[in-house]
């Protein structure tokens, strides 16, 4: 049912961020949509003024396209059109988004958060609600991720981790609309410190770990920023899953106990839901899981202890929701997640290559040392960058680490916006010098990606870094195509394949 401009006024009142009301004689009309996009406005819509980059004349095309009035920090003293002035518009926001979209109380968000492995999760606990879905004979979950999101009406590729909080509300009304039951979202410290997700009453919350990433000035100015605005998942869940093994144990339990449940999981601690016996088997990872009296035995179809520690949080979404261990085990082995862990090989066995997301000194340090263990006395060669403008400390973090432990360091663009490549790679170039290795600077990414696989010259795994499955480039201009480093590393290869036909393969 449609609500008036006095209830959403009411409502912020209520919530202590009205400021002023200037809703008059048109306090009655009904609101039939909300955005912020002037773009989008139709007849009938409350149009929200948001963003340092705002102008009047947003305004003044929302009103020619019918807006019935709008919600501001600012009275733009617009004669005839009603405004609700509030004193915090992202304060504002998601709860003018849930009056307006009206989401039943059975609808189940679980959201995860963490430094590194949020989309890794995400498609292992979407993969495994799928499939106990389809034993039930329902329609599958909906999902919200870095990558893409899936609402029952709409499957879209996203690019950003967490949306606003009107696009938030508008997937799970779809959702909703849709017969689905379930959403499984990743939540970014950004989307949890500026709001978007106020308001949301998140049946489990999953905590995977916690490490310096993000710190610059248009993001968190320091780790306590950082890391209190990945707490704050804590105070909107119902049950927490938090990971035994991550950093900052204690205070991450302490936080969560602001929950009205915990289930913990691991693979070095004590934990409720416990991995062991982790062993490679071919491309995929064997591992066994106790949890209460029960062992159970599963097959990742990915490598890598910290992607076990991805599957057991899934595990344990799963078995707090009741959901079977035969689904559990059925998705887990044919689960795989775009650009992240993905491997492509030369016809002789030479060349390994593996495009991966790894975006932080973490991650990269997880990465490097899988390929190391996997593929024993290989070359190490790292291909990545880091982008421009923010998570500065990735710089440092991630040159060091590929410093300590690659062979072979190319550094390239990877959404340098406004910066220049060349300075960015100098930055992180300052740091590998600091472990004594070196690398070369090849600024166009998709030359980095060709000339490091085409110099292979013995056994070598290639580790493509930072993009994943990304077919854009953030430029100083805006957004830019580009093909993908697993695009490009398959043609790569088969380039390789065909001159190794033609020279009748290597001696």
């Amino acid at each position: 049912m449609e609500k008036s401009l006095n209830e959403y006024a009411a409502l912020l009142k209520e919530k202590g961020l009205l400021a002023s009301s200037g809703v008059n004689e048109a306090g009655d009309l009904p609101v039939c949509g909300i955005t912020y996009d002037s773009r989008e406005v139709k007849k009938g819509y409350l149009f929200i003024c948001k963003g340092a980059a705002f102008k009047k004349e947003f305004l003044e095309k929302a009103v020619q396209a019918g807006c019935i009035g709008y919600v501001s920090e600012t009275d733009y003293e617009i004669a005839g059109v009603p405004n609700i002035i509030v004193n915090d518009i992202r304060d504002a926001m998601p709860h003018i988004a849930k009056l307006f979209y009206e989401i039943p109380e059975d609808f189940k968000v679980i959201g995860i958060t963490g430094t590194k492995g949020k989309t890794t999760t995400a498609y292992y606990i979407k993969s495994v609600f799928d499939e106990a879905m389809r034993m039930q004979g329902k329609p599958e979950i909906a999902f919200i991720s870095t990558v893409e999101t899936y609402d029952g009406k709409e499957r879209i590729s996203t690019g950003i981790t967490t949306p606003e909080s009107f696009e938030l509300y508008r997937h799970f009304k779809n959702a909703c609309d849709s017969g689905i039951k379930y959403l499984v979202m990743e939540v970014s410290s950004q989307a949890l410190k500026y709001k978007r997700t106020d308001g949301i009453t998140f049946d489990t919350g999953v905590f995977l770990n916690i490490s310096e990433d993000h710190i610059s000035p248009v993001e968190h100015p320091d780790f306590n920023d950082y890391f209190k605005s990945k707490l704050k998942l804590f105070s909107q869940c119902r049950t927490a899953v938090v990971c035994a093994d991550t950093d900052k144990y204690e205070k991450v339990m302490a936080a969560a106990k602001n929950a009205e449940d915990i289930i913990t999981f691991g693979i070095e601690n004590e934990a409720d839901i416990r991995a062991a016996g982790i062993s490679a088997k071919e491309e995929s990872t064997a591992f066994s899981v106790k949890y209460k009296e029960n062992i159970y035995e599963f097959l990742l179809n990915m490598r890598g202890s910290f992607n076990v520690e991805n599957a057991l949080a899934a595990a344990a979404v799963a078995f707090h929701y009741g959901l079977p261990y035969e689904a559990v085990n059925a998705a887990l082995k044919k689960v795989s997640v775009p650009g992240r862990g993905e491997e492509y090989s030369s016809a002789d066995g030479m060349i390994k290559v593996i495009v991966d997301y790894a975006h932080n000194g973490l991650s990269v340090r997880n990465i490097i040392g899988m390929a190391k263990e996997q593929w024993k006395g290989r070359k190490i060669v790292a291909v990545f960058g880091c982008p421009g403008g923010k998570g500065l400390n990735r710089r440092r973090d991630m040159g060091l680490a590929a410093g300590e432990l690659s062979d072979k360091i190319y550094l390239t663009a990877d959404d340098p916006a406004k910066e220049k490549v060349a300075d960015i790679c100098a930055e992180i170039g300052g740091y590998i010098k600091q472990t004594g290795g070196s690398y070369e600077i090849i600024e166009d990414r998709r030359e980095a990606v060709i000339a490091a696989i085409r110099g292979c010259g013995e056994p070598s795994v290639v580790l493509l870094l930072g993009k994943g499955a990304e077919n854009t480039q953030r430029m100083a201009d805006g957004p830019a195509e580009y093909e993908s480093d697993s695009v490009i590393a398959r043609m790569a290869l088969e380039e390789y394949n065909k001159n190794l036909s033609c020279s009748g393969g290597r001696e």
